[in-house]
């Protein structure tokens, strides 16, 4: 292979990892459970309605953001609820479910505590199994959350968790760092003006960390991901990523750009067991099909953003980074 080739080939693959799936539909479900007290529960409805409104600038639309809070959440309103969300759940959507609140377990299994009975971890996991979804993001941000992230592991599955097990009982101040990465440009790490599941993951439980470490106090909540591709999960848009609107054309062209990441994908699982040759042609000519897919990307989103977003100082709206997420 010649160095030119070479060079060609490392450039194009720092891009391609840059990129992120385009999905058919995003659906959002945030419950907030029973918080005991006053402050506790208009704590939980603060952060349910905040990560809805995130939800709303990374993409999804209104129509597909089910936010239920309170009292809203006793099992007589909220199973049919879920029932009804289920339903719509398409086979190449993407589907995020968050839960906000307090979680108990007894040993044996795990509670979301609500007004009224709670709603169990067997039965949350027949929740999600029932949904055929592409890919799904379970965000349990409860105390006691760990003991079900064995459970609720599932291939096209991240589970994250606020706590390592069930025995991590305490309230847990993990929902208000995820909130916060949500809204902020210190979790956008690669500064592309979207943040990932992993990134909000990693800026949540690195806060929650200092937390501890500030008040020179034991740690009594360590959370978890289990999950491949939390970096291609996008949770937030902020700037000027956030203002791209609903387009046809655009909605096309992330389409094809999720094909092809899944072509790179075979590729990359070719590596050792086709001729060396054979690999790079292959791969040299999905990477090339993926840099002239983000030249077009790139060209459409600065037709729907105007002249501003390529004007000098003006943030632009993350180049091929800011794919649209749906």
């Amino acid at each position: 292979m010649t160095r030119a080739r070479a060079v060609l080939l490392a450039v194009s693959l720092a891009m391609s990892f840059m990129t992120q799936p385009a999905q058919s539909a995003v659906r959002v479900l945030i419950v907030s459970g029973l918080g005991g007290e006053a402050s506790y529960e208009q704590k939980f409805e603060t952060q349910a309605k905040a990560v809805a409104s995130a939800a709303s600038r990374a993409g999804a639309a209104l129509k597909d953001i089910l936010v239920i809070t309170g009292e809203e959440a006793r099992r007589t309103a909220l199973d049919p609820e879920l029932k009804k969300f289920a339903a719509a759940v398409k086979s190449d959507d993407q589907v995020v479910v968050v839960l906000i609140g307090h979680g108990s377990f007894d040993g044996e299994e795990y509670r979301f505590n609500l007004p009224g009975p709670d709603i169990t971890g067997r039965e949350i996991l027949a929740f999600l199994d029932s949904m055929p979804a592409g890919q799904m993001l379970v965000v349990n941000a409860t105390s006691s959350s760990g003991s079900v992230l064995e459970q609720w592991r599932k291939p096209n599955r991240v589970v994250i968790t606020a706590t390592k097990s069930g025995g991590e009982r305490n309230a847990t101040r993990f929902a208000e760092y995820w909130v916060q990465a949500l809204s902020s440009p210190e979790a956008d790490r690669d500064k592309n003006e979207i943040v990932t599941a992993a990134e909000a993951y990693d800026y949540a439980s690195r806060k929650v960390a200092d937390t501890f470490k500030s008040d020179a106090a034991l740690a009594t909540e360590h959370s978890r991901l289990d999950g491949k591709n939390a970096e291609r999960i996008v949770v937030a848009r902020l700037g000027s990523a956030a203002l791209l609107p609903t387009d046809d054309v655009l909605d096309g062209l992330m389409k094809e750009q999720g094909t092809l990441e899944t072509q790179l994908d075979a590729v990359k699982a070719k590596k050792g067991s086709v001729p060396v040759e054979q690999y790079y042609d292959e791969l040299e000519k999905v990477l090339l099909d993926v840099a002239r897919l983000d030249k077009r990307i790139d060209a459409r989103k600065a037709e729907l953003l105007g002249p501003s977003a390529g004007a000098p100082g003006t943030p632009a709206a993350g180049g091929s980074n800011a794919s649209k997420n749906r």
